[in-house]
């Protein structure tokens, strides 16, 4: 049974479609990630899910029971949900323990306190019990926020960028911890984030959004990979696109052919390649390796891996020239105006139809 159902929603602020027809399974055990850009509907879901926005079209199901199907509408406090926010939402007049036991009103008095102590030890904030929200750092008031919304024993739990306030340095952390200690509790979890990063680190599945619909829906690995769509494609990080011209079966670009099955003849289509995509070599003239030569316009070093930006000459009708970027590790730095032949990884290469957006 699957703990979240959510079937054919849809939701509208007025004459804004928000949320255009989305269904998503979560299955128990399971974090799921609705990422996207800002405005693309995310947040909506996730408010309507859990019963903060009134459903107006569709049905919401909870283990398989109706929370909400334009008839029925259960509130929050009643569909069993976690709730985490971006701003934590921590009552500043009560210390740590109190915040936890504030979401603890409807179990029995001699659990509560026993509840809302192994939920901060869970946390690791066990020892700031008698704190307030003010003494605390933003990663320390995330974990109370967490303890609180675990406390209850959910069946599911709803995080809305929950860990977008906080420094790079500290999110990695807190996000880590956050992650074990969601999958040892077991709850099915819907988490909004627009770092596609973040939810790759943190998803089972991630439900990818567009203009208030799902672009694409899947592993992180299947997303990464075996984009639907050139927003799929680019929405994981930098991208090359290259515009060409299909000739039997193959993309015709200035850094070789590309596979392209299923296009006519003469198609335009547009060609995605990640940076990482890119493998150079250095020594190597076009006759020696049989390879696309491309010329080092600059190369910085980033720490893990150097950014390298090169230009590619145009072929054929269209002569104009190709900025690129690849990324390879930290210690290749060719120097600029170096010439280095290039080969590309098929896996991070993608062959789009071309649209005149994405």
């Amino acid at each position: 049974m699957k703990a979240l159902s959510l079937q054919h929603v849809s939701h509208a602020y007025g004459r804004v479609l928000a949320v255009d027809d989305v269904s998503l399974e979560v299955e128990p055990g399971e974090l799921v990630c609705l990422l996207g850009p800002s405005g693309c509907g995310k947040t909506t879901v996730l408010r309507v899910a859990a019963g903060l926005e009134r459903l107006q079209q569709g049905h919401i199901l909870l283990d398989g029971e109706v929370a909400a199907d334009g008839k029925v509408s259960l509130p929050p406090e009643r569909r069993s949900v976690g709730l985490v926010f971006q701003d934590y939402a921590l009552f500043p007049h009560l210390c740590v323990l109190d915040n936890v036991l504030f979401g603890l009103s409807r179990v029995a008095a001699p659990e509560r306190d026993t509840r809302a102590r192994e939920a901060l030890r869970q946390v690791g904030m066990a020892d700031y019990a008698t704190a307030f929200p003010h003494m605390l750092s933003g990663g320390q008031q995330q974990r109370v926020a967490l303890a609180r919304a675990l406390a209850p024993q959910p069946r599911i739990m709803l995080l809305d960028e929950p860990f977008s306030g906080l420094d790079t340095a500290l999110r990695n952390e807190v996000r880590d911890e956050a992650l074990h200690i969601l999958k040892s509790h077991g709850a099915a979890t819907l988490m909004v984030t627009h770092d596609p990063e973040e939810a790759m680190f943190m998803a089972d599945r991630i439900a990818l959004m567009k203009d208030g619909r799902f672009a694409q829906v899947g592993t992180p690995t299947e997303l990464y990979f075996q984009p639907q769509s050139a927003f799929a494609a680019a929405f994981f990080g930098d991208i090359n696109r290259i515009e060409a011209r299909v000739r039997k079966g193959k993309a015709i670009t200035p850094l070789g052919e590309i596979a392209a099955e299923g296009f006519a003849d003469d198609e335009a289509v547009e060609v995605l390649i990640r940076p990482e995509g890119l493998h150079l070599q250095s020594g190597l003239t076009a006759g020696e390796g049989a390879r696309p030569m491309v010329e080092v316009m600059e190369a910085r070093l980033l720490g893990r891996s150097s950014l390298i930006h090169l230009t590619a000459r145009g072929n054929g009708a269209d002569s104009r020239d190709l900025h690129l970027h690849a990324r390879a590790p930290g210690h290749f730095l060719p120097a600029v105006q170096e010439r280095l032949s290039v080969s590309l990884d098929p896996k991070q290469t993608f062959v789009f139809p071309l649209r005149t957006t994405t």
